[in-house]
C-alpha cells in the first residue's frame, strides 16, 4: 500500500500527463489549410501593384535624358508609353490583391492573370535591372503557386 504522500504525487503526475496529451496547442484553429499562402499571394499582388503605380508616376514626371537603350525597349522610346502600361498593370494588380484576400474563385483566376502580368512586365526591365527583375519574377512564380495550390474551392 502506498503512503498518502506517494498516492498524491502519483495522482498529480497522472493529471499532468492527461492534460498534456489532451490539450493540443492550436494557435489559429479556425484557419483553413494554405491561408498563409493565400495571404502571401494577396499581399504580394498588392505590393507589386503599388510598385508599378510608383513606376508609372515616376515615368510620367521624368524630364531628364532617356537611356540610350530605351529605343530598343518593348514599348518603344517614349517613356509615356511605359507610364501608361505600368499604371494599368498596377491597377490590375491591386484589384486582384483585394479579390484574392476576399477569397473568391473569381479572384483566383484574376490572380493567375495578375501574377503572369507581374512576371512578364518584370521582363521588360531585365536589360536595366537583371537581379531585381529575376527576384520579381521569382515572387510572381511563388504567388502563382500559392493560388494554384491553395486557391481552389474548399472541401465540403
Amino acid at each position: 500500500m502506498l503512503s498518502p504522500e506517494a498516492d498524491m504525487t502519483q495522482t498529480s503526475q497522472d493529471q499532468a500527463i492527461s492534460v498534456a496529451t489532451s490539450d493540443r496547442l492550436e494557435i489559429y484553429p479556425d484557419e483553413a489549410r494554405g491561408s498563409g499562402w493565400l495571404f502571401f499571394a494577396g499581399t504580394v499582388l498588392g505590393l507589386a501593384g503599388l510598385m508599378r503605380i510608383f513606376d508609372s508616376l515616376w515615368a510620367f514626371r521624368y524630364k531628364g535624358a532617356l537611356p540610350d537603350a530605351l529605343k530598343d525597349g518593348v514599348l518603344g522610346s517614349n517613356l509615356k508609353n511605359y507610364a501608361w502600361a505600368w499604371l494599368f498593370v498596377g491597377i490590375v494588380l491591386i484589384a486582384s490583391s483585394v479579390l484574392v484576400l476576399a477569397r473568391s474563385q473569381f479572384a483566383r483566376w484574376i490572380g493567375f492573370i495578375a501574377a503572369t502580368i507581374m512576371a512578364v512586365s518584370a521582363m521588360a526591365w531585365m536589360p536595366y535591372y537583371p537581379v531585381w527583375s529575376l527576384t520579381y519574377i521569382g515572387i510572381a512564380v511563388l504567388t502563382f503557386y500559392a493560388l494554384a495550390r491553395y486557391g481552389g474551392r474548399e472541401a465540403l
